[in-house]
């Protein structure tokens, strides 16, 4: 078996694949890729039994040979991203390895059987649709950051979305915060699909897709595959039941203040500095004279305040938040302006864009709360 491919799209290939390479594992195989050589292209996997993908390439490679291996995913893709030369040879030997070789290196590699590698489970379009990739890049990066983590909450470990006719929702929650994305599509899909992908899968599989490409959603047998072009992708979905969660939004408040947004993140990246002495608490004060002030209990160091000129309306209030899931949201929200509306200090923080007339976008919505703090 004999290949020929050039660097950089090896380097392509391998920067894919490692999203779903397992890197500390008690099943060693997990840490190595699977090179499916065919005689008109060849195909790369990786799986860590959470996730897999498979890369087919069939452009700018030379193949004299059918033959499937695995090498160490560590080794392989650090030596290739040290190649400097445009072109790179892939060779089998009869001593059970591989040599890696440009006309100024040379690296020889033990392989192990493909045998050894597990298998990804065959796809049955039990469910089957069709969306753009920018609409599930949009809504992962609204709502990945209020999901739970693995150890914690298992079955919030992961976003739950909804499509249903021509909604399509995504929702997250730790249970201290929940985030909701809504898009309305231009086209209805005829069919209802609703799953808990893994907060994992999500964040790899945003920074493996582009913007422009149209992407097919496969379920089956509690599996689900993202495919795009030559990409693959395959997950577990989380077993258990998502929150109802509809009821949790408020719908009556005393307060709400318009703020901009920006003037907000940076007060609360200042303040950060000193409430994560006294686990990142805050207090925040609303008057309806215009204005709201920021400040932290005293601690060992210091303490900080900051007023800032904001549109409140109605009855003053004061709350306990904190600065760290309040920054957080203010990152994933696009406008100049934000909303923030409650009933009393211990209810839920309703956190949402102000529309932008100029800018109004009637096919997406979002909204967030936050749970206050008991002092």
């Amino acid at each position: 078996m004999k290949f020929k491919i050039q660097t950089e799209v090896l380097k392509k290939w391998l920067d894919i694949v490692n999203h779903a390479t397992a890197s500390i594992t008690t099943t060693p195989i997990l840490e190595n890729i699977l090179l499916k050589v065919n005689f008109n292209n060849i195909v790369l996997t990786s799986n860590n039994l959470e996730m897999a993908i498979e890369y087919m390439i069939s452009d700018n490679i030379h193949i004299d040979t059918e033959w499937s291996f695995c090498v160490p995913s560590k080794l392989f893709t650090s030596y290739i991203s040290l190649v400097q030369d445009d072109e790179i040879t892939v060779e089998l030997l009869s001593d059970d390895s591989i040599k890696v070789s440009t006309w100024s290196w040379k690296l020889k590699i033990k392989w192990i059987e493909a045998s050894e590698f597990p298998l990804i489970p065959n796809i049955r379009e039990e469910i089957s649709l069709n969306l753009s990739w920018k609409i599930i890049k949009n809504s992962i990066d609204k709502t990945l950051f209020s999901s739970a983590e693995w150890n914690i909450r298992p079955t919030l470990a992961g976003l739950y979305v909804n499509i249903k006719w021509n909604e399509v929702i995504f929702a997250s929650t730790d249970s201290f915060r929940l985030s909701e994305y809504k898009t309305i599509l231009n086209e209805p899909v005829p069919i209802n699909f609703s799953q808990i992908i893994p907060s994992k899968t999500a964040s790899q599989i945003k920074s493996i897709l582009n913007d422009n490409d149209e992407v097919k959603i496969v379920s089956w047998d509690n599996q689900i595959a993202f495919l795009s072009g030559n990409i693959k992708i395959y997950s577990r979905l989380l077993n258990g039941k998502f929150p109802d969660y509809s009821t949790f939004f408020p719908t009556t408040f005393s307060t709400k203040a318009e703020v901009n947004r920006i003037d907000l993140m940076w007060a609360l990246k200042k303040i950060n500095l000193v409430s994560r002495e006294n686990n990142y608490s805050i207090k925040m004060s609303l008057s309806s004279s215009r204005w709201i002030e920021l400040e932290t209990s005293e601690t060992q160091i210091w303490e900080w305040d900051v007023t800032l000129v904001w549109a409140v309306e109605w009855e003053d209030n004061v709350v306990w938040i904190n600065s760290t899931y309040f920054l957080e949201v203010l990152w994933v929200i696009g406008t100049s302006h934000i909303n923030i509306s409650f009933e009393s200090p211990l209810s839920p923080i309703l956190i949402a864009p102000t529309p932008d007339p100029e800018k109004e976008d009637k096919a997406h919505s979002f909204k967030h709360i936050i749970m206050p703090l008991k002092i």
